[in-house]
C-alpha cells in the first residue's frame, strides 16, 4: 500500500509536501479533501487541519514540516536542521508576509477553480472572510497587497541564485515556491522575468503539477 496524502489543492502548506515528495522521488495516493468535509481530518487526526500523510502503517500526522522530516529518510533536505536553525526563523517571518500578501490577493480567485464546488466554495468563504475580511473589499484593494507583495519579493530575490542562497534546492525553495504558487492564479499579477524562471525552476526538480489531481 502505498502512502496516502490528504489536502488541499490550494494550501501552500500542502503544496510543501507534495513537492518534497516529487522532489524525494516518493509515491504517494493523492486525496484531495473538500474544504467543507469536517469529517475526514477529525477522524484522521482529530483536528481539521491538512495536510495529513497517513503511511503503510496507517499511521496519520499533519503538519508539513513533521511529515517531510518523516519522508525525508535520506536527509536529502535536511529538514530536521534547518527547522532548527536560526536563518530559518528569519526566513519563516518573511514567508508569513509573503503569505498574507497572497492569500489576499488569492483567495477570492481560488474559489473558483476546479477544487470548489458550491457548497465548499461558500464554506470557505465564509470562514476566511471571518479573518481577512468581504472577499469584494481585498479585491477592491487589490493593488496595496500587489505593492506589498512586490516590494517583499525585490528583497526574496536578492538571495536567489540557481536556488535560494544555494546551487541545490533545498527546504528553503519549497517553502518559498509553494506560499508563491498560488499567486499564479490572480491573473493582473505578474511576476519579474527572474522570480518566474526560478519558480519554473523549482516546479521542475520537485516534478510539481499543481492542476494533477483536476484532470484524472
Amino acid at each position: 500500500m502505498k502512502p496516502i496524502l490528504y489536502h488541499y489543492v490550494h494550501c501552500p502548506y500542502c503544496i510543501r509536501v507534495r513537492m518534497a515528495a516529487g522532489f524525494l522521488k516518493i509515491p504517494y495516493e493523492s486525496k484531495v479533501v473538500r474544504y467543507d468535509d469536517e469529517k475526514t481530518p477529525l477522524q484522521l487526526t482529530n483536528r481539521k487541519m491538512l495536510p495529513i500523510w497517513v503511511n503503510e502503517n496507517g499511521n496519520a500526522i499533519n503538519e508539513s514540516l513533521d511529515i517531510i522530516a518523516l519522508i525525508d529518510t535520506n536527509n536529502k533536505l535536511d529538514t530536521k536542521k534547518i527547522v532548527a536553525s536560526p536563518e530559518w526563523k528569519s526566513f519563516q517571518e518573511r514567508i508569513d508576509q509573503i503569505g498574507n500578501a497572497v492569500h489576499s490577493l488569492a483567495m477570492p480567485y481560488f474559489i473558483y477553480t476546479q477544487e470548489f464546488d458550491e457548497k465548499s466554495r461558500d464554506y470557505f468563504r465564509r470562514k476566511k472572510e471571518e479573518k481577512r475580511g468581504p472577499f469584494e473589499v481585498l479585491v477592491k484593494n487589490r493593488n496595496l497587497f500587489e505593492k506589498d507583495l512586490k516590494r517583499i519579493l525585490v528583497e526574496v530575490e536578492k538571495d536567489i541564485g540557481e536556488f535560494y542562497k544555494s546551487n541545490q534546492l533545498s527546504l528553503f525553495d519549497i517553502a518559498l515556491a509553494s506560499h508563491l504558487w498560488g499567486i499564479y492564479v490572480v491573473p493582473e499579477f505578474q511576476f519579474s522575468e527572474k522570480m518566474h524562471a526560478y519558480l519554473q525552476k523549482v516546479k521542475r526538480a520537485c516534478r510539481f503539477d499543481y492542476h494533477a489531481d483536476f484532470w484524472k
